[in-house]
């Protein structure tokens, strides 16, 4: 492929140092916190969205966008690779990339050539997002590893110390410098004394909780985004900022700003004075138990609504992750709606579970705005949304759109708000 060759070409002309981001879960806030993390240290490129294939890695190193399916703008892809080939250029000093597998081998295939530097690996989960192309679950947790094979012999891997499955990678790679991240204590860089913020009753406006490293502890307050998998994020960009010898303090003032990536547990402003926990941008079952556990603990004098579509490619273990899902939210929420064909076991389960029937609403698949609307028109003070399914053929966003407080300024919120995602 063209794009991949340029992309060798420039890496060994231009030999950035690279931070390869990857796991089953939570890669594009890790990578976007690390990006932010070293931005006013050196300059600095991570990779844009979700560009993590053996396509999107490539465009991020040559720095292009996708061309969707317009050829000219892929040939103007190809000539401005080859004028960083062939021309003097003041190319970046590190690469903040997130790398994805949807396959056996896609992970392997990048990995071979990309040869990073550091290596961050989120999470291993029981049922991994894409796990229907692979024979086992395992098989995924071997593609991810895969990037560590390739690393840099003084590189740095950091890990999600808190996940069993990646804590354990640490034995499998000794002469590389481990750090793990996490919330046990046993970490090198932890988070403690974690809480929800509220701006007034009922409403959550982020969190805050403290980083506690090499003897230090540094209080940080992350606003417009809930949820442990955010703080995971943070975490991993204390270590990484570690790594390369950038100061905490320093990293804390950042984090403070920095708003992460849309539809990732992002708290809206909805309708008639609610709260919407925006995370449609996908979903898989340790995402979703996550995002549920923080409704759980809001403390809001208001309902609990979860509106929860079909979460993609789980194969043969798609039946009981949804069935468990809705075993979760009937325990939570007082108002469950689904969209989709396999969310309808979600609802099933939550029945089963003892949420009543006329507290359950199902949608099919390509009815996402039509459940938005329901929910709007049943909304009360105070309520707390939350919001979350896969991409393919769920597009929950379509929901949030109807749930926001001004709908016409989705563009400003919303993920997948492009002109080419807006007509499919």
């Amino acid at each position: 492929m063209i794009l991949t060759w340029e992309a060798q070409a420039v890496l060994r002309k231009y030999k950035p140092r690279i931070i390869a981001v990857t796991g089953s879960v939570g890669k594009t806030s890790t990578k976007d916190a690390i990006y932010s993390a070293l931005e006013s240290f050196s300059f600095v490129r991570k990779s844009q969205k979700s560009f993590n294939s053996e396509i999107g890695v490539p465009l991020t190193i040559l720095g292009c966008e996708t061309g969707w399916s317009n050829p000219i703008k892929w040939i103007q892809n190809i000539f401005e690779g080859l004028a960083l080939i062939f021309l003097m250029n003041h190319y970046p000093k590190w690469l903040v990339l997130e790398v994805g597998a949807d396959r056996p081998g896609d992970i392997r295939a990048i990995a071979q050539w990309l040869k990073p530097d550091i290596v961050v690996i989120t999470a291993l989960p029981d049922v991994p997002v894409h796990v229907e192309n692979f024979p086992d679950p395992k098989d995924v947790a071997r593609e991810k590893r895969a990037l560590a094979e390739y690393m840099q012999k003084d590189g740095t891997l950091i890990l999600n110390g808190d996940d069993k499955r990646v804590a354990a990678l640490r034995a499998d790679f000794p002469a590389q410098t481990p750090l793990l991240y996490g919330i046990e204590a046993h970490n090198d860089v932890v988070a403690s004394h974690t809480s929800i913020m509220y701006d007034r009753p009922g409403h959550p406006m982020g969190m805050q909780f403290r980083v506690d490293e090499k003897g230090s502890s540094i209080p940080l307050t992350m606003l417009g985004r809930l949820g442990q998998q955010q703080i995971y994020s943070v975490l991993a960009a204390f270590a990484v900022a570690r790594a390369v010898g950038a100061g905490p303090l320093a990293i804390a003032k950042i984090q403070e700003k920095e708003e992460g990536p849309r539809a990732r547990m992002r708290v809206l402003e909805g309708y008639n004075d609610t709260t919407i926990i925006d995370d449609s941008y996908n979903s898989s079952p340790i995402a979703l138990r996550a995002a549920l556990n923080t409704l759980k603990k809001i403390e809001t004098s208001g309902r609990k609504v979860a509106i929860l579509g079909d979460m993609l490619e789980l194969g043969r273990f798609s039946s009981d992750a949804h069935k468990k899902a809705g075993v979760q939210a009937a325990g939570i929420v007082d108002v469950l709606v689904t969209v989709g064909v396999r969310a309808k076991g979600i609802a099933e389960a939550a029945r089963e579970a003892g949420l009543a029937v006329e507290k359950i609403l199902s949608f099919d698949s390509g009815q996402s705005k039509e459940a938005g609307i329901a929910v709007r028109a049943m909304l009360e003070a105070d309520d707390v949304i939350l919001v979350k399914g896969s991409q393919s053929g769920i597009r929950l966003e379509k929901a949030v759109r109807e749930l926001l407080k001004e709908p016409h300024k989705a563009k400003d919120f919303l993920v997948r708000q492009e002109d080419e995602w807006l007509v499919r």
